[in-house]
Formats: structure tokens, sequence, C-alpha cells
């Protein structure tokens, strides 16, 4: 029973979250992500720290996109979470990179900070793993990586998901078709960034119809506004 409603408790924590930072990147004005979740003293730290590492890096996107600056509060619980939780050896590609991800928004937004980013050679994760996947499995991983998707980005990921927009348009049909809203909405995200999509596709419409059918979702409506600022976005 513990076990169940700890999990219930961070499922619940991650929607707020989510929805937090939706309010902020439709408001475009002074709404602080995560400010009434992380900071309202009603979380407990372990379930606030698990909750932004499932976000990731999107906790900080209003800070990227729109210029707002993190709350104080909220900074610091991220902080926490990328300190205190570094991948392990064995951890999975996408974990590795959902770190990464973190500790570089965490040094962008927010003042010097000793938050190694990977042991890597060169400052990023190795992205072999990706080069040679199935169509479909890439798209699932980019949308798991979805906070990877930004404008004027450089890292391994994005250079993999350049080169491959056809299967990514693929991939993001398929995830409509299986009415798995999160990840269309994830690879949406990045074929909004992505030359060479087929016309075909219908991307805007796409977008639109993820949102009439998944829209209710926080983690679905964040990406779709992701999808929608960052043609226009400009990173710090």
């Amino acid at each position: 029973m513990e076990q169940s409603s700890t999990s219930a408790l961070l499922q619940g924590t991650v929607l707020d979250l989510a929805s937090d930072v939706v309010s902020a990147l439709r408001s475009g004005d002074h709404v602080r992500a995560g400010n009434s979740t992380l900071t309202a003293g009603g979380t407990g730290e372990g379930v606030a720290r698990a909750a932004v590492r499932v976000l990731g890096a999107d906790i900080l996107l209003p800070s990227v996109l729109l210029r707002v600056p993190p709350d104080p509060g909220q900074l610091a619980v991220f902080k926490d979470a990328v300190a205190a939780h570094p991948p392990r050896a064995d951890a999975a590609p996408t974990v590795v990179w959902s770190h990464w991800a973190m500790a570089r928004a965490l040094r962008r937004t927010g003042p010097p900070v000793d938050v190694p980013l990977t042991d890597e050679p060169g400052g990023e994760p190795d992205a072999r793993w990706l080069e040679d996947a199935g169509w479909q499995f890439l798209t699932h991983q980019l949308a798991v990586l979805a906070p990877l998707a930004l404008p004027c980005e450089e890292c391994a990921v994005t250079r993999v998901a350049r080169g491959r927009p056809v299967d990514v348009a693929r991939g993001f049909v398929r995830a409509v078709r299986r009415r798995d809203w999160q990840q269309a909405a994830g690879a949406g995200r990045w074929l909004t960034l992505l030359d060479g999509v087929p016309d075909t596709l219908g991307l805007e419409a796409g977008l639109d119809f993820v949102r009439l059918m998944g829209g209710s979702d926080p983690r679905v409506a964040l990406q779709l506004e992701a999808a929608r600022l960052m043609p226009a976005g400009v990173l710090l």
C-alpha cells in the first residue's frame, strides 16, 4: 500500500509539474514553472526530486525559450536532482543523455555550478546506439529525449535526428495511429526543428490532432507548447 501511495504521489507531482511548465509557456509572462509544486512545501523532498528527474530539462524550458528567470526554490530542487542522481555506469543511454541535458540546462539558466556533464570525451555522451536504429526505435528514443529538441541546439542526438527526418515522420504517423500521444507529441516537437520533413506529412494538422486527442495530459501539452514556440525560440 505504501509503495502504491508513493507511486501515485510521484505520478501526481509529475503531472502538476508539467502543468506548471505548460502554464508558463502559454502565459509568456512571469509565471514560473514549478513554483507552486516544488516550493509550496506539500511534496516530499525525495518525491520532488524524482518528479524533476522524470520531466528532466524541460522543467527549465520557460527559462530557455522565454527567458523567464526560474524561481530560486525551483532551481535549488532541480540542482539537487541533478547532483543527487548521477547516472550509473550501466545506465541506459536515454538516462545518461537526460542527465546531460539537465546539467546543461542548469548551467545555462543559473550561476556556475560544479555539476559534471559527463565523463565522455568531448563533453557529451555517446550516441552511436541511435545511428543505425530502426525508425520505430529511433522515434521512441527521440520522444524520450524530447528535452534535447531545442532551437539552435547542437549535440550528437540532434545530429542523428537531422539526418533522418523521413524516419522521424514515419514514427510520428505510427504513434498517432497507435494513439500514443506522448510519443507523437515528442516526435512532433523534433519534427518542427528538422529540415526535409515531407510536405505530405501535414505536420501542423497532425499536431493539432494530437492536441485534440491527447492534449488533456499535461505531459503531451508540454511537448506541443514547446513545438509551437520553438521555431521562433532562441537559446540563451
